[in-house]
């Protein structure tokens, strides 16, 4: 295989093998679930892919920069918590709330990222904890203001419909309703993929997963790098969270917890290795769309929704193993 042939640049790209599982994913479930491949289907899993997808490609950069966050699912919550109480029970408008969530993701992916360049701790372990203090901030604090677990009230806040229609409204697209969620979700693909491909400092998180030691040595400010990373993984959070609380207009204090094995799971498929320094954001966002093809295909299809697990349990180590070929078959010209 020529190392500048066209079946070699392929196969050099993480998303190839997320593509073609999508592809199959698509095709499998038009034949075997009546609406599936119709305009609302297709509405339906978009929506479903979109939330996980914008999680997915920040996690995905951070995975490239070598690192895990743990704590990204609980912080679609704690955001969402934080603008709530701010809206229903301190009177605040939406806009300023919103902000002071936002600072408050920043503070804690700052935080994470901090803790791990200095410590040297594994980032698994750094974010496990903050997962845990989100975790009980987030129960504790919820059930001390409102005597319960959930904050709702969010329709009758001021600010609420103007940041409604920029986090929560829908768009007429092919005679149906689409969630602008699904727009975030592309629209940050798109801009995560020019940063990897375009930008010095998408240089720099393929240099830090990769080669650290190497990356350093060179003048690459991987510790910097490595907590600009940690900023995007909650600051995408915070956009998760934002979404949900102003389009379900409540939020229940133990929301999230799980969803980022999803996260990871979304960017492995996608391509993302677990050692770092290799993936891509389209791949993550294919995964992710993967995820909700698979969910919503199994409901058309009217099977038990139990069977979602085996599907996503293939579906990963399918994703591992096809990666690692892609990927050996890639260098071997190069050996």
């Amino acid at each position: 295989m020529s190392p500048g042939g066209l079946a070699h640049r392929l196969l050099v790209r993480p998303e190839l093998g997320s593509l073609i599982g999508a592809v199959l994913v698509m095709v499998f479930f038009s034949v075997v679930a009546d609406g599936f491949f119709t305009a609302a289907g297709a509405a339906t899993w978009l929506d479903d892919s979109a939330t996980l997808g914008i999680m997915a490609v920040a996690v995905a950069l951070l995975m490239i920069g070598g690192e895990f966050d743990l704590s990204a699912g609980v912080m679609t919550a704690s955001t969402a918590l934080i603008t709530a109480m701010l809206a229903t029970r301190a009177g605040w408008s939406v806009w300023p709330a919103l902000a002071v969530s936002l600072l408050f993701a920043l503070a804690v992916g700052a935080l994470n990222g901090w803790l791990v360049v200095r410590t040297g701790l594994p980032s698994f372990i750094i974010t496990l904890g903050t997962f845990l203090a989100l975790q009980g901030l987030n129960l504790g604090v919820t059930r001390h203001v409102t005597n319960s677990v959930q904050v709702s009230g969010m329709r009758a806040t001021d600010g609420y419909e103007s940041a409604g229609r920029f986090f929560a409204s829908t768009m007429a697209v092919a005679g149906t309703e689409i969630q602008v969620s699904v727009l975030w979700w592309l629209l940050l693909a798109a801009l995560a993929t020019w940063v990897l491909a375009r930008t010095r400092f998408g240089n720099w998180i393929y240099a830090v997963g990769g080669a650290p030691v190497s990356a350093r040595n060179v003048g690459v400010p991987v510790d910097r790098t490595k907590i600009v990373l940690f900023m995007t993984t909650a600051a995408a959070g915070w956009l998760v969270g934002s979404i949900n609380i102003l389009r379900y207009t409540s939020v229940q204090a133990n929301q999230g917890i799980g969803l980022e094995f999803q996260y990871i799971i979304a960017a492995v498929i996608g391509g993302c290795l677990l050692t770092g320094g290799y993936g891509s954001a389209i791949g993550a966002a294919l995964g992710a769309l993967i995820f909700g093809m698979a969910r919503q295909g199994i409901v058309y299809a009217k099977w038990n929704s139990d069977w979602f697990q085996l599907f996503l349990g293939v579906m990963l180590l399918a994703a591992v193993l096809v990666n690692n070929s892609f990927r050996r078959r890639a260098e071997r010209p190069r050996r």
